[in-house]
């Protein structure tokens, strides 16, 4: 089965005989087009979903540079030790404790604040990055 899926949700599924099943899942749909080899065709259903992920821009990379230095200090890391955008706090050793010193520190750097509940979305430094600049740009509005 070949699909084109255009908007934001989907629900298909798809059975033959040898109990094949494919499925997938999207939300906020705009346009469908379906097509498939075999004269088995999928059934489509629409429905409204919670948001379940989310697309934005990435961090400029001083914002997501500043992360790696706050990062890296906060965890007494050796300066050759990596830290990149893509670097996981959890992998970088950091406990629950030193998570929250994290974004304290990056609270205190970048004049902001940030909540309990959007605090514990941030797992990578690129995740800080990115709700750093939201902040900012929702402080500078």
């Amino acid at each position: 089965m070949a699909s084109s899926i255009t908007g934001s949700f989907i629900s298909t599924s798809t059975c033959s005989l040898h109990q094949n099943r494919a499925t997938a899942a999207i939300s906020s749909l705009k346009s469908v087009s379906l097509s498939s080899q075999r004269m088995l065709f999928p059934s489509v259903r629409l429905q409204p979903m919670p948001q379940r992920f989310r697309v934005s821009c990435a961090a400029k990379k001083e914002t997501v540079d500043k992360v790696c230095e706050i990062v890296r200090k906060q965890l007494a890391l050796p300066e050759e030790s990596p830290v990149t955008g893509e670097s996981k706090f959890s992998q970088l050793g950091a406990d629950s404790l030193d998570t929250v010193e994290i974004v304290m520190g990056l609270e205190e750097a970048f004049g902001i604040s940030v909540e309990e509940e959007s605090a514990q979305t941030i797992a990578t430094v690129q995740d800080a990055a990115d709700l750093i600049e939201k902040l900012v740009e929702t402080n500078d509005a």
